[in-house]
């Protein structure tokens, strides 16, 4: 049953903040069965699914019509088999792989979105949904006739930046309007508009994203949490986490005005922990602090309990901040209410004790995550190996490097990062590398065909007292060979042995 809000707004059309031309693209369906629908009615549901098709094919090329079936007509044949939304699906389809027999508009577009929700074929309505709202067709195209009706001015930015019509704006405020007109007719459900603004933010249309809400808020309605959240998130992230705040509020009848303390009476969805979480991992993308613990605190205050996100992005703002005292208390206090700390918090707090010099307190949490069964990322490894490489255990990065090739966690991309922090720390004179880090890393740059690199490190390894061995000449013949290079591989080939024999004589005359 729907609420007592969604029906006295679907009864009452929301007044939009503006006037809206739905006439130039929607048109109320034909109240009553032409021949021509009542045929194809019989003809979906009687026929076996392999013949209806073409029968149904070769009734509409027949009529006198250039477009038989108008929007209206496929409205009423598709509420007519809304108790087989699979049908209805297939009909629409149909229509679009035979557009010269059938025209669509948002009615029928709606019509069919309707349907599918009703029956709870989410993916399939919203997969609608988009493609609607990325059409030119189903809207008119005249932006300054618009533009002129609205009083609207024709330009916006959208969340990367870019200036664009303001008209592809108010499309989905047209796409929501039509939906509302339609709602009762198709019987559908109230989650239809959580699809809508869900799908408006797949596609980026943010701002049209918070004109629905707002339009549903102004009538007491609010989308489901779930959606409430991830229009904080993309908000957050578009526009900015202060912009991303105040659309949480917003939503939340959380304001401070007057205004606000009367949606609050009318508003039913509290935030939970992710709206909170959204936030926060908002402002500390921004480099926002002390929002960050503000957050916390306002979280608190509403009596919602974090949990190990938002311990995580907590123990980072301290960890960042070098204030590993407070991060060490955070971590203690989620043990004691038995919280469970992700892949995230582990590495939030190995991080902030590696970049601290802190790396046997490190080692210690990356022990312990094994233990829990907790799988080590990319990025535990990295923050190791820049951990050792910071207190000059070149050695010991090695190795972890070593681990993480052997555990194949990380793409190449990632593991010749990691080669580029122990290069970097090798460079420092006060380090002093075994042959064996060498003959790692060059293997390491020639399974990744970094040559020229790894030439350079070989010529640095020699400078330092330490002569190529059959290992390395091997992974450069290997590398070499990968690259198609042949005429190298076959020279390297032929001096491997010269240069070993000369080191053996080497060794008899030391």
């Amino acid at each position: 049953m729907l609420s007592v809000q969604l029906k006295r707004f679907l009864h009452h059309a929301p007044p939009p903040p503006y006037s809206l031309p739905f006439s130039t693209t929607t048109s109320p369906p034909p109240k009553h069965h032409s021949p021509l629908t009542t045929a194809i009615i019989s003809l979906l549901t009687h026929h076996r699914s392999k013949s209806r098709w073409s029968h149904l094919r070769s009734l509409l090329t027949t009529t006198s019509s250039s477009t038989p079936l108008t929007p209206g007509h496929f409205s009423l044949i598709t509420r007519k088999l809304k108790s087989n939304p699979h049908l209805a699906l297939s009909f629409f389809h149909f229509t679009l792989q035979n557009s010269s027999l059938c025209s669509h508009n948002l009615r029928s577009y709606a019509t069919i979105i309707h349907i599918l929700s009703r029956a709870r074929l989410k993916a399939h309505a919203q997969e609608i949904i988009r493609a609607g709202l990325r059409s030119q067709i189903l809207f008119n195209n005249d932006e300054d006739a618009f533009a002129e009706q609205t009083g609207l001015s024709r330009l916006e930015q959208d969340c990367e930046g870019h200036r664009g019509p303001r008209y592809h704006l108010l499309k989905e405020v047209r796409f929501f309007e039509v939906l509302v007109k339609s709602y009762r007719e198709c019987d559908s459900a109230p989650f239809v508009f959580d699809l809508l603004i869900k799908s408006c933010l797949d596609l980026k249309k943010i701002d049209g994203s918070i004109e629905i809400v707002k339009m549903l808020r102004s009538k007491g309605i609010s989308p489901s949490i779930s959606t409430c959240n991830a229009l904080i998130s993309e908000v957050s992230r578009c526009k900015g986490s202060f912009v991303g705040y105040g659309v949480f509020k917003e939503v939340f009848g959380l304001e401070s005005c007057e205004l606000g303390k009367k949606m609050r009476r009318g508003f039913r969805v509290r935030p939970n922990v992710h709206s909170f979480n959204e936030l926060m991992v908002g402002f500390y993308r921004n480099g926002e602090a002390e929002m960050v613990e503000e957050i916390w605190s306002e979280m608190e205050r509403f009596g919602c309990v974090a949990n190990g996100f938002s311990y995580g992005v907590l123990m980072a703002v301290f960890c960042e901040g070098g204030r590993l005292s407070e991060a060490e208390r955070l971590w203690e206090e989620m043990r004691v209410k038995g919280i469970m700390p992700d892949v995230v918090a582990y590495n939030t707090v190995i991080g902030g004790f590696c970049k601290a010099g802190e790396v046997e307190k490190a080692e210690g949490l990356f022990t312990e995550m094994g233990l829990s069964g907790i799988e080590s990322s990319c990025v535990t490894f990295e923050h190791l190996i820049e951990g050792y490489c910071r207190i000059g255990d070149v050695n010991s990065a090695i190795l972890v490097y070593k681990d993480m090739r052997r555990r194949g966690l990380c793409e190449q991309k990632r593991v010749f990062e990691a080669l580029k922090i122990m290069r970097s720390a090798m460079r420092d004179v006060s380090f002093h590398p075994s042959g064996k880090s060498y003959e790692l890393l060059i293997n390491g740059l020639c399974k990744d065909g970094k040559m020229e690199e790894a030439l350079k490190l070989q010529s640095e390894m020699v400078g330092k007292g330490f002569d190529p061995n059959s290992t390395i000449y091997g992974a450069f013949i290997e590398g070499y060979v990968k690259l198609g290079n042949e005429e190298m591989a076959a020279m390297l080939r032929k001096e491997m042995p010269v240069a070993q024999k000369q080191q053996q004589e080497d060794n008899v005359t030391d």
